[in-house]
Order: structure tokens, then sequence, then C-alpha cells
């Protein structure tokens, strides 16, 4: 478990990178001749490119997990990140080579997104599968306040930087090289943790007592027929949904602080570290309730709260009368609990959608493949404020997010008793019996209710 969740932290502090500790030395790949609106899509593209690289990633390293193991994958994958984030802190601006500097940062963040779509194919999925059946739900929580925790890590750093390290001009120390200092730290934290998981973590116990045979097969072609085709589709829509919601958090709310409330950057890296230290806490408390009363009806009843309540706290964010970091402090917090809750229980119900042949493919794609329509953002922003204001866009997205995230919930089964011994997958499939991403059904404790994959 706490190799998974040390995995996801490194993970996560690799995308919150540009969104954070990069966002206030743009001026750095981008000069400032450039219009406000094509400096922003350009920020976007930086975000964007490593998450469109993950599907890829999952791909690969996902059938890696499935055929070679969980954990030799991981390792593959984390070491290649290592090394591109670790180049990403040495490139040059746009005062040394041009517009080359920001379109090799772009083609860098795709690659360490190919990579890092490796890391929790493989790393969550073999917690998963090492974790009792009944506390799933908190240990996937564990395992999602892993991205909590470095979007706040990396607030604190910037901030920190900030506060020591002049910023603001071209020139400055920190648009010159006070951003690189994060970049290094992350690489860093990257060849950490290649030495803790080579050492201290062991192969999945259920995948290595699965079926030879299954790990020979391309675990995509087993993914995508029959039933298991359709609980893909599923878990694209829901996840699609869920990636509409954390963009209008992650990439737009540091957006509104500095733009809309006219925070300072330094306040609103203070108040995005506050931010995610409470969705750090709210990650576990998700799970927990989601193993009392359920996943779906976890995932339905959030979905509905970040329509209900989200978006009113996100109105109220975005008309703060007056640039004061304490007064958008609170609805910039109520905001993100409500409309990122739902991502609680994701380590978990991906986990228990599919079955040990094609889990890890399954989880990585599920999580990825889904990220791709949501990335564009910016662009959708951009044809709906031909129909409301330009500011008020983010409430729309949200709106767009929820209803998929409900809908997505309520197309899927019930999941947190489903059992992932392959032996009882096996007795499961001779008996006809339904097992979530395969072609028969999911296998349940009793008292399970329709869990199928």
């Amino acid at each position: 478990m706490g190799g998974a969740f040390f995995g996801f932290f490194v993970d996560n502090f690799d995308i919150y990178l540009p969104l954070i500790a990069l966002a206030p030395a743009m001026l750095y790949f981008v000069p400032a001749s450039i219009d406000a609106g094509t400096a922003a899509l350009i920020a976007s593209w930086v975000f964007v490119a490593t998450l469109i690289g993950r599907p890829l990633g999952s791909f690969i390293f996902g059938s890696l997990a499935d055929s070679i193991g969980r954990r030799k994958s991981t390792l593959i994958a984390v070491a290649g990140f290592g090394i591109a984030t670790l180049i990403m802190a040495c490139l040059p601006g746009y005062q040394t080579v041009g517009i080359g500097g920001v379109i090799a940062l772009i083609a860098l963040r795709f690659i360490a997104g190919v990579l890092l779509g490796g890391e929790y194919s493989g790393a969550n999925v073999l917690a998963m599968e090492e974790s009792p059946r009944e506390k799933r739900g908190l240990f996937g929580g564990i395992v999602q306040m892993g991205a909590g925790f470095a979007a706040a890590i990396v607030s604190l750093l910037t901030f920190v930087l900030l506060a020591i390290i002049p910023g603001g001009a071209v020139s400055s120390p920190y648009v010159q090289w006070g951003w690189r200092i994060p970049f290094f730290v992350g690489a860093a934290l990257a060849f950490v943790f290649l030495i803790y998981y080579s050492r201290n973590v062991s192969e999945s116990t259920v995948w290595k007592k699965s079926d030879p045979a299954e790990k020979s097969k391309l675990s995509l072609f087993t993914l995508f027929r029959g039933r298991a085709l359709v609980g893909f589709i599923q878990v694209f829509v829901w996840m699609t949904g869920l990636w509409f919601l954390l963009n209008t958090v992650t990439a737009l709310i540091p957006q509104v602080l500095t733009k809309t409330v006219k925070l300072t950057s330094s306040e609103s890296t203070l108040v995005f570290m506050v931010t995610w230290l409470v969705l750090t806490g709210m990650y576990v408390v998700g799970g927990v309730i989601s193993q009392r009363i359920g996943r779906r009806t976890y995932l339905i009843a959030t979905g509905i709260l970040a329509l209900v309540i989200g978006i009113p706290a996100y109105w109220m964010l975005i008309n703060v009368s007056q640039p004061n970091v304490w007064v958008a402090m609170l609805p910039a917090v109520i905001a993100a609990i409500f409309i990122v809750s739902p991502w609680a229980v994701v380590t978990s119900y991906l986990s228990e959608r599919f079955a040990t042949e094609n889990r890890a493919v399954g989880y990585g794609l599920g999580y990825s493949l889904a990220v791709i329509i949501p990335s564009f953002y910016a662009t959708y922003q951009i044809w709906l404020s031909g129909i409301v204001p330009m500011q008020y866009t983010v409430l729309v997205l949200v709106g767009i997010g929820g209803v998929l995230a409900i809908v997505g919930a309520a197309l899927g089964p019930e999941t947190k008793n489903v059992e992932f011994h392959p032996a009882v997958e096996d007795r499961a499939q001779q008996s006809g019996a339904e097992h979530p991403g395969t072609e028969h059904p999911a296998v349940a404790q009793p008292g399970a209710r329709g869990a199928t994959r």
C-alpha cells in the first residue's frame, strides 16, 4: 500500500508541476508579446500533452503489467518519467531558442505522460489485489491521497520559492531558474521511489496465481470484447465525467484566483495548497463511506452533490468582490471538495471493474483514455463564451462532468464485494457465474448484488 501511495504521489507531483510551479514562470517559454488567449492556450497544451500521452502509456504498460507483472512494468515506467522530468528542468527558454523551448517542453510532457500511464496501471492495481476486500475502500482512498498530497506539496514548495526568489518579470530569478527547482525535486522523487519500490514491494499474489495462458495473451484483446467491452464503455462514460470535474478544479481554479479574483501568484498558490490539503483527507473519508454504502451509491450521490453544491460554491468564488486570499479560500475549498469527491473511489472501483487477466490494462485505459475529451477544456470554454460570459463557462463544464459521472455510475454495478482471488474467478467461469471484465459475470461474496464487470 505504501508503494502505491508513494508512486501515485510521485506521479501527481509531476502532473502538477506545470500547473503550479511553472505557471508563474511561463514568460520563460512564452513571450509577453503573445496575446493572452494564445498564451493561455499554450499553457493548457503543456498540461494537456501529459494527459493525452497517458492512454498510450496505459495500453503499453497496462499490457506489460498483465503479462510480465505489475511490479516490473511500474519500475520501467517510473524510471522513464524520472529521466523526462530531469530533462525538462534543464530546458532553454524563448530568449535562447525561441518557440522551440515550449515545443520541446510540450513534447517531453507527452513522453512523460506515456510513462506516467504505466505507473498507476501497475502499482495501484497491485495494491488493490493485495488489499483485504473489506478494506479496499479505505486503502483505495489512501492511494488517492497521493494525488492530493502531491498537489499540496508542489503548492507549498512553489509558495516558499516565490517568497524567497523574486518572480514577475522575464529577467527575474524565479522565471529564469527558480521554477527548475521543483522539477529537479520531482525527478529526484522518481529515483527515490525506484529504490524503495524495488527493495520493498513484491509482485501481486493474485497475478502470480493467475493462468499462465492468459498472461501470454495481449490483455487488450480480452478487454475489448463481449461483456468486458460493455463494462469498459460504462467506465469510459463515468471517468470522462470525473475528468471534466477534476479539470475545473486543478486547471481552472488557479486561473480564476489570479485572473478573476486578482490574487497574486503567491496568494493563489496558498489557496490551492490549503484546498488540496483538505482534499487529501476527503479521499480517505470518501473511501470509507463507499465501503459502507457501496461504490455505486457513493458515486451517484457525490455526482449530485457536485451539481447542487459544487456549482453554487464555484459561482461564489468567481464573484468574490475583493482580491482577498481569505475571502476566496472558503468558496474555493467548498467547491473543490464537492466537485472532486467522486475521485475518492477511483482506485478501488476501477480495480473491481476488471478481471485479473485484463485488470491492469483495463484500469490504465479506463483511467486515462477518458481524459482526452475533457483535456480540451480551454477550447470548450472559447466555444461556450459565445453563449455565456467567459468567467461562467467553467460552471457549464462542472455541469457536464457531474451529469456524465452520475449517468456512468448508474449504468454500472455495485462492486465493493467483488472477489479478486483467481481460484474464485475460475470457479465462476466454470459455473457460468458473471465475472467483471470478461464475458462471464463478477464474482462477489454473499451479499453482493449484481456486480458485473
